[in-house]
This record gives structure tokens, C-alpha cells and sequence, in this order.
């Protein structure tokens, strides 16, 4: 298998990209943890928001024309109430944090260090631009989640391992409707944080 191939944009120049996007995330969202019943209206809402951000950015994994990972991010002064929200009340300058809104990546893909990539490249642009800290949040669900796989394995020890701590403290909901669900529930989302490597 050919080696894919990262490159970086911003703002308005993911636009060729966004129906590729739209649908990687829905794949790739519909697994556990997620479990997430994709909506392409939602998608193209959620999307536009990054797309018209001058200051938003997307790192993209090629595997010759195909969009096989992304992982987007922006300032979290930028982001919705429910992100912003958690930062401000526990003191933190929501203009010192870089956000990152997802990584996202076919599971063929995976193993080979593009999560790694998709890390490092935000974090270069993150310290470039002046942010003091990087950030993401996760969904938790409950250990006895009826959809969780015998074995599934939680990305903790690969964020712990980049130096990313969870912050119980930094919690926040956010709705979605699951698979099989009828309609959107709040998921407990925790956030987790370091600050930018130099």
C-alpha cells in the first residue's frame, strides 16, 4: 500500500475536500464510541463553520486522490458556547487555546503513525501561531454501553503518551442522534489538555 500523503490547508481552502470530509466523518463516526447516525445536512452546518474560518485548519491524509484521514482544529475562541463555555469558567483565556474538532481516519489506515502526524502537525501550527494550549474533547460512555466491543480499546493511552491529561473538571455535553436512536441525546463530553510543545 502506497504511503499517503499529508498536506495542510486553511479556511476556504478545503472546499474541494468538504463532500470527501463530510462522508469520512460520517464513516468514521458511526463507530463506537461515537455511534453517530450521519447526517449530511449537520455535516455541511458543521463544516462551513471551519471552512469560513480564515484561522481554522485541516490536515489531510491522501492516498492518491482519496481522502482517507483528516483531522481539523481552530482557535477555541472560535468555537461553540458548549466548548468555549467549560475553558472560561474554569479561569483559562479562551484566546491561548488551539482546539482540535477531530481526527478522523479509515481503519485500513490506522497503525501506521498518521495519528501521530495529524498530532504533530497541529501542534507546529499551534506553537507557530501563539497558542499556549492545545486541546480536544471525547465522548465517555458508560464501561456496560451495550454497543461497546469485547475488544475495544479507548485512545487514553496514546493521548497520555503525547502528553495530554484529561480534565475532569472540563466537561461539557453536546447532542447527536446514535444509531438506532430516534432522536438527539446529550453526550458527557470530557476535555483534554497540555500545553503547546515548544
Amino acid at each position: 500500500m502506497p504511503t499517503p500523503q499529508l498536506t495542510t490547508c486553511q479556511g476556504a481552502e478545503i472546499v474541494p475536500y468538504l463532500e470527501a470530509l463530510a462522508d469520512l466523518r460520517i464513516r468514521v463516526f458511526r463507530d463506537y464510541p461515537y455511534l453517530y447516525d450521519g447526517d449530511p445536512a449537520y455535516e455541511a452546518d458543521y463544516l462551513k463553520r471551519y471552512a469560513d474560518n480564515p484561522r481554522s485548519l485541516f490536515v489531510l491524509a491522501l492516498d492518491g486522490e482519496r481522502l482517507i484521514g483528516a483531522a481539523t482544529a481552530q482557535p477555541l475562541a472560535d468555537e461553540l458556547e458548549e466548548f468555549r463555555g467549560p475553558f472560561e469558567k474554569a479561569g483559562y483565556r479562551v484566546e491561548d487555546v488551539f482546539y482540535y474538532g477531530e481526527s478522523v481516519l479509515l481503519p485500513g489506515y490506522r497503525g501506521a503513525g498518521l495519528g501521530h502526524a495529524f498530532m504533530d502537525a497541529r501542534e507546529r501550527h499551534a506553537a507557530e501561531a501563539g497558542f499556549a494550549w492545545v486541546a480536544f474533547c471525547a465522548v465517555e460512555r458508560p464501561d456496560d454501553h451495550p454497543r461497546r466491543p469485547a475488544d475495544y480499546r479507548p485512545l487514553h493511552d496514546f493521548w497520555q503518551g503525547r502528553g495530554y491529561r484529561r480534565i475532569p473538571e472540563l466537561a461539557t455535553s453536546f447532542s447527536w442522534k446514535d444509531l438506532d436512536d430516534t432522536e438527539e441525546t446529550a453526550k458527557p463530553m470530557v476535555f483534554w489538555l497540555r500545553e503547546t510543545p515548544a
